[in-house]
């Protein structure tokens, strides 16, 4: 079978009618083996998904969102003026992964606890843990300039950003886990949100250091990225990256599968702005077939996810869980 993921934006369960939404999470036991259901469900958001309430992270960077389960986006950047580097402490990675606070000691029990039960044990860094993360910091037109400038301020945050991420990476390959997740978004609607040579400059090598020691220790490679990565792909699989988390559409399934089928796991994340959301139940049905032909192999290497936010038709949704279904035994 294709592994199929359907993953439940918070937000949703205020946005949609839940006993609706409950019954065909009821009526697909393959996406939801585990599912039971609840008279009512309220999520706990995340402290950057609260709406209206803003919430200062480790780094000092302050998020704000307008909806209760949408992670918000940073309105606050510490380092927005470089005469602030002189002072600055960067946050300990024996309490924070740099976005929340953690107990390693909580998180060990859990990996036994997984590992007893013969689970699939990931770790990782948090999402957005170099480049959105100095983004975050500076600001986004400062973080271009800068890098342009070649401004020797952006290397010392650079330093300590890394050395934070070294450690957690040096964490978590202490617990062995079977995969290393480096998640962060580097992709507008079109094209990347920084150029090749900027990246090949600041970021690839960061990215590099970290996946190393997870290679080194057997643990599979996964990184994701939102976006229009086509230009960066090249140089994100060379530098360490096993199994890539891209968006279909976006991307374009046929490049993807020029690019990747057959040769690097393709971990698909399905669209959410076009079909899914404003088509028809044919048209997401003729989608994922689509990809699962020209995508998948009988050997392997095709993982799919989706990931439903506000504003998707029940219909939709109904037509979506149907064919990821289907279509997850197409090579079985």
């Amino acid at each position: 079978f294709i592994p199929m993921r359907f993953v439940i934006n918070a937000a949703c369960w205020h946005h949609v009618d839940q006993g609706a939404l409950q019954d065909l999470m009821e009526a697909h036991p393959f996406l939801f083996p585990d599912f039971v259901r609840q008279e009512k469900i309220t999520p706990r958001y995340g402290l950057n998904q609260r709406r209206n309430v803003p919430y200062t992270d480790p780094w000092g960077c302050v998020w704000q969102t307008s909806d209760d389960g949408i992670t918000g986006a940073v309105h606050g950047h510490p380092l927005a003026d470089w005469s602030n580097l002189a002072g600055y402490t960067p946050p300990s990675p024996e309490t924070t992964d740099g976005t929340f606070p953690i107990d390693w000691g909580q998180i060990a029990e859990r990996v036994g606890q997984q590992r007893r039960a013969g689970q699939f044990i990931q770790g990782g860094l948090p999402h957005g843990h170099t480049f959105l993360r100095l983004q975050d910091m500076r600001g986004y037109d400062n973080l271009l300039f800068d890098m342009m400038d070649g401004r020797a301020e952006l290397q010392t945050l650079i330093g300590m950003v890394a050395a934070f991420n070294q450690q957690i990476v040096h964490n978590w390959l202490e617990l062995n886990p079977d995969l290393m997740s480096f998640p962060e978004d580097l992709g507008m609607q079109v094209g990347p949100m920084l150029s090749p040579d900027c990246f090949r400059t600041y970021i690839k090598p960061v990215y590099a250091a970290l996946m190393k020691p997870a290679r080194e220790q057997g643990c599979i490679v996964h990184m994701h990225s939102d976006g229009d990565i086509r230009t960066l792909v090249d140089d994100l699989v060379d530098g360490g990256v096993e199994v890539i988390n891209l968006q279909d559409l976006v991307n374009g399934i046929d490049w993807i599968a020029q690019k990747f089928a057959g040769r690097t796991c393709i971990d698909l994340d399905i669209d959410r702005q076009v079909i899914t959301a404003r088509g028809t139940p044919r048209q997401i049905d003729e989608l994922i077939r689509e990809e699962v032909v020209k995508l998948g192999r009988r050997e392997g290497g095709l993982m799919m996810v989706y990931g439903l936010y506000p504003g998707v038709p029940l219909e939709n949704v109904a037509a979506l869980m149907d064919a990821m279904e289907t279509y997850a035994g197409y090579y079985a």
